[in-house]
């Protein structure tokens, strides 16, 4: 499988996804990242404001950060070679830069809750949840 890094601005933590206002695209990013690990990627993530050798190290990122700043995170290398930067990738991305089949979805039956006018309790003595 391939491996991909990720290059992060600087983020308050390593995930990015805390404090009150959360950027979604990186709560989706996280989700997607924890999937395609269980799928057996090899995903590495590095942070700018913890790991700012990690950026230095490598051409691809310090010549794209010369030339557009900041501006050119998040920034992605798949077997060390950009594929990305300036946004986080769809799940669908990820797919292909994996090689891996194409993702089905599975169709969900939607949740019916229905309001009781009974009390709480189920047959017998046992408390039933309402």
């Amino acid at each position: 499988m391939k491996t991909i890094q990720v290059f992060d601005p600087a983020l308050c933590c390593s995930s990015g996804v805390c404090g009150v206002d959360v950027d979604q695209a990186l709560v989706d990013f996280s989700a997607d990242v924890d999937w395609a690990k269980a799928q057996g990627a090899q995903i590495e993530r590095f942070n700018l404001a913890q790991q700012p050798m990690e950026f230095a190290k490598r051409v691809a990122v310090t010549e794209a950060l010369q030339r557009d700043g900041n501006a050119a995170l998040p920034l992605f290398l798949v077997e060390g070679k950009v594929m990305m930067s300036s946004r986080y990738p769809t799940r669908d991305e990820l797919h292909q830069w994996l090689g891996l089949a194409a993702q089905t979805a599975v169709p969900v039956a939607p949740v019916t809750v229905q309001a009781s006018t009974s009390s709480c309790r189920g047959s017998g003595s046992k408390p039933m949840c309402c």
